[in-house]
């Protein structure tokens, strides 16, 4: 096999450039344009709310947006920081020991692990998460980002808020008395407007309109009505910047080697990987649906792996596909990477010439826009209707949510994962059967007249139905064990279509008490799969050729030839 053909790496913006023209170039610029006034708010809510500031959020989206889009798998992603993150890095950065630089670090890593999988091809792998878990962990980030907004949304002025979630809604409940009514209205009337937005328009971002709105009645209530509690932009952390951040090196946290860092913060950058990953498949295969498109999922990962990076080292935080921007770019029009890339564009050319106006945003506001995105994010609907459905998957996801929430997203999938295979693992049990049969069995012939076949004196025949995988097999093991032995068995494996090393393991075991009590084992219906790992277990090479029938009717012929054989000798 040729080299290049191992690596599954194709980027769409390659491909789309090809047959590119005047009306598509014309369509991408439009989208692009509105897209990027969308990212606007986000971006900077997003890195305010994760404790890094408003520039490491634009920035983010500027530079992992524009990689994301020139190396991406998908023609119409739009990547850049998402509210998934936000529990994650708050949690690094307000981590003593590790800090920005950690973040930093993580994410170099991250980046890494996301080109790794890509190039292992686990993009289609990951995309098969199951669904209970990826509701329960995004609806526990979603209460997550809302528990951290509370502060900004009321004003307040709490200068320390607890990371962990019970002891920062005991702190709000606290300090409920000096709620700031200016801030509160602020905040509330941003949500309102953001709600209500598009009711009567489906062009204007709600969050941009309710930025320029309160940042107008912010500056008007300052300077005319003597108002100055309501927090801004450039009351936090340094400001904003007047351009792109430079070049820089991430440093270790102080006091701590190299391998030592690496080793703490592995789990915080598999984390992020992850997250990263199915956050932008699953953005994909959205937005593969509305626009009738593929996307190549390896590619998307190693596009996504190759941003995170690259963005550390100009300060930015983690980055992945964002499906609200992404169906906005879509339903704008938006049809190749070059609306990706415009528009980061125009995030730029808002970093460059509009921070001082930046600076004058409300945090109330702000708040108001997370609030939101938390809203949004929470996926209510789903997980009502998904409490009419299954218990087992219901159990999975309210289980996933609750660990997210009080304990971290790390702890929440790992157990969730655990929790949904070993519900699986019962189900399949539930459904496999395995059944004695002697003397006579009836037969159905797909439409045709069922008809009953006589099993030859001396022989059995064992049933298996479903895959034989280790639950199964085990089970298997203790039914031939209390099964008075004939001196013929058959085992009918018509239906089973998968077999693990458990279930060949047993089998083996089976098959050479069998031999060594002098008895015939016969293995009927054997699908082409299975016959495969049967060979290369060894299995087939034990019972022999002849005794490896294609159906019932040939095994039981086979078995009368052994039973006349038997007498015979007697």
């Amino acid at each position: 096999m040729k080299v290049k053909n191992l690596i599954d790496f194709r980027p769409k913006f390659f491909d789309t450039m090809k047959n590119y023209s005047r009306d598509k170039f014309i369509a991408d610029v439009m989208a692009g344009i509105i897209v990027g006034v969308v990212a606007i708010p986000l971006a900077i809510a997003f890195g305010i709310a994760s404790g890094a500031g408003p520039a490491e959020g634009l920035t983010t989206a500027i530079i992992a947006g524009l990689l994301i889009s020139i190396f991406g798998g998908s023609k119409v992603q739009i990547g850049g920081p998402t509210g998934a993150f936000i529990p994650i890095i708050a949690a690094v950065i307000a981590n003593e020991k590790l800090g920005m630089q950690g973040l930093l670090i993580a994410t170099i890593m991250a980046g890494i692990f996301l080109v790794i999988m890509g190039l292992c091809r686990l993009g289609t792998i990951i995309k098969f998460m199951p669904y209970p878990i990826i509701i329960g962990f995004t609806g526990g980030i979603a209460i997550t980002i809302f528990s951290t907004q509370i502060n900004d949304l009321l004003g307040l002025g709490i200068a320390d808020v607890p990371s962990n979630f019970v002891d920062k809604w005991v702190c709000y409940f606290e300090n409920m008395g000096s709620i700031d009514y200016w801030s509160a209205g602020m905040g509330i009337l941003s949500i309102v407007l953001i709600a209500l937005t598009p009711k009567f328009s489906k062009k204007v971002p709600g969050s941009l309109l309710a930025i320029v709105v309160m940042t107008l009645i912010g500056y008007a209530l300052k300077e005319y009505a003597g108002v100055t509690s309501i927090k801004t932009i450039g009351d936090i952390g340094e400001g904003m910047p007047s351009g792109l951040p430079s070049f820089s090196m991430p440093s270790l946290p102080e006091g701590q080697t190299f391998f030592a860092t690496i080793q703490e913060l592995a789990p915080v950058a598999f984390t992020i990987a992850m997250l990263g990953a199915i956050e932008s498949l699953l953005s994909a295969m959205v937005a593969d649906g509305v626009i009738g498109d593929r996307h190549n999922s390896n590619t998307e990962l190693i596009g996504q792996g190759i941003a995170n990076i690259a963005t550390p080292f100009f300060g930015g935080i983690p980055a992945t596909g964002a499906i609200a921007r992404t169906m906005a770019n879509i339903n704008n029009g938006g049809r190749t990477p070059v609306a990706g890339i415009v528009h980061t564009l125009v995030l730029l050319l808002v970093l460059l010439f509009l921070g001082s106006i930046v600076e004058l945003i409300p945090m109330p506001c702000l708040a108001g826009v997370l609030v939101m995105v938390a809203y949004n994010m929470s996926g209510w609907r789903t997980i009502k209707s998904m409490c009419k459905s299954s218990m087992s998957g219901t159990s999975v996801l309210f289980v996933t949510l609750l660990l997210t929430v009080f304990f971290d997203l790390t702890i929440a999938i790992e157990v969730g994962l655990v929790m949904a295979v070993v519900l699986f693992m019962k189900r399949a049990m539930g459904s496999a059967h395995i059944s004695v049969i002697r003397n006579e069995m009836g037969v159905h012939n797909d439409g045709e007249n069922d008809e009953v076949l006589t099993i030859p004196e001396g022989a059995e025949v064992f049933e298996i139905e479903g895959p034989f995988f280790f639950g199964i097999a085990n089970k298997f093991d203790e039914l031939t064990r209390n099964t008075d032995a004939m001196p013929i068995r058959i085992v009918r494996m018509r239906k089973v279509t998968f077999i693990d090393a458990t279930g060949l393991h047993n089998l083996e075991i089976f098959i050479q008490a069998s031999h060594k009590e002098g008895r015939t084992i016969i293995l009927s219906g054997v699908h082409d799969n299975v016959e495969k790992a049967l060979r290369k277990g060894g299995i087939v090479k034990l019972v022999g050729d002849e005794n490896v029938c294609g159906n019932i009717h040939l095994a039981l012929q086979r078995a009368q030839e052994v039973s006349d054989a038997l007498a015979a000798e007697k």
